[in-house]
């Protein structure tokens, strides 16, 4: 069974994951300071305020195994990334958190405004990555459009 197939099936699961990793970062993480909050006003975020950024060692997995496949096959998760949002909450992986990466991070903070939720984002987000891949994904070619290599 493909990953078309069984994302609908994964989906609650990721959503329930997704919430709880950005409410731990929303406790944990740390609040933008003024030049990141004009860079995350700069892409179009509307409440920057809300943003807390999770500095971490490795981004978080699943550890549904059936999730944590999904994450990887897509390319979602895995080896090399180095930033991942889900709401409010941007994790960067420590000696990544560039104007560049952060940026990017911010523009997908603006997508999940735009979609209300995260459980209105996600689905649409990983439909994305599963029909175009992850480099042609709409909403990824959208915030690569909006990174910045400085202020």
């Amino acid at each position: 069974m493909g990953l078309h197939e069984t994302l609908p099936m994964l989906m609650p699961h990721a959503i329930v994951w997704a919430e709880d990793r950005a409410h731990e970062a929303a406790l944990s993480g740390i609040g933008l300071n003024d030049h990141f909050h004009a860079v995350a006003q700069s892409v179009g975020v509307i409440q920057p305020e809300l943003i807390r950024l999770a500095l971490v060692d490795s981004l978080p997995m699943p550890q549904d195994p059936m999730l944590k496949e999904a994450a990887i096959q897509t390319g979602l998760l895995g080896p090399g990334m180095v930033g991942l949002t889900l709401g409010y909450a941007v994790f960067i992986c420590h000696g990544h958190n560039t104007v560049r990466l952060l940026s990017h991070e911010f523009r997908h903070v603006y997508q999940y405004e735009q979609a209300g939720s995260i459980a209105a984002f996600l689905p649409v987000y990983l439909e994305q990555i599963v029909r175009f891949g992850y480099e042609n994904a709409p909403y990824e070619r959208d915030a690569r459009k909006y990174e910045r290599s400085t202020s």
